[in-house]
C-alpha cells in the first residue's frame, strides 16, 4: 500500500510526541487515554485514507502501533531498563531502588525470588497525584511484567 510523505511524517511526529510524554499520562484517567487514543486513531485513518466507520485494531496492526496505554507502558518499560543499566541522567536513575533479596543468615541458599529483579514501588500517602509520580509509575508497570 502506498502511503503519502505528509501523512507519513505528521504521523511520526505524532506518535514521537505520544512516546515522550508517556510518562506523564501513566496513571491518568481513562478519558485522557480515551482522547489520546482518538487523536491515534485519526492519524491512522490519516495515514491509510480510511473512512471515520473502519475499524483502526487491523490498521494499528498493519503499522505495527501500539494502542495509547499499551505504548505508555512499553514506554516506562523502557525507561527503567535504562534507569537499571545507568544509561540515563542520575537524577531519574536515583528515583528507582532495585529490591535487595532478603538473605537468610548466611546460607548458600538462593531463593527463586533473588533471581528476578523487581523494584521497590514507594509509599504513598494520598492515592490521586502520589500514584501518577514517575517512581510509583515505573515501578508498577515494571513489576506487572512477567
Amino acid at each position: 500500500m502506498w502511503y503519502s510523505l505528509p501523512h507519513i511524517h505528521w504521523c511520526a511526529h505524532l506518535s514521537n510526541k505520544l512516546d515522550s510524554c508517556s510518562s506523564v499520562v501513566a496513571g491518568a484517567p481513562d478519558v485522557l487515554l480515551h482522547r489520546l487514543q482518538s487523536v491515534l486513531n485519526a492519524a491512522v485513518r490519516l495515514v491509510f485514507s480510511a473512512r471515520r466507520s473502519d475499524h483502526t485494531t487491523p490498521l494499528l496492526c498493519e503499522l505495527h502501533w501500539l494502542k495509547v496505554p499499551e505504548r505508555v507502558g512499553v514506554r516506562l518499560c523502557v525507561l527503567t531498563y535504562c534507569c537499571l543499566n545507568g544509561t540515563v541522567p542520575h537524577y531519574l536513575a536515583e528515583t528507582i531502588r532495585p529490591r535487595r533479596p532478603v538473605s537468610s543468615r548466611g546460607t548458600c541458599h538462593h531463593p527463586r525470588s533473588a533471581e528476578t529483579s523487581t523494584i521497590l514501588v514507594p509509599s504513598t500517602r494520598c492515592s490521586t497525584l502520589s500514584d501518577r509520580s514517575f517512581p510509583v509509575a515505573v515501578a508498577r508497570a515494571w513489576n506487572a511484567l512477567p
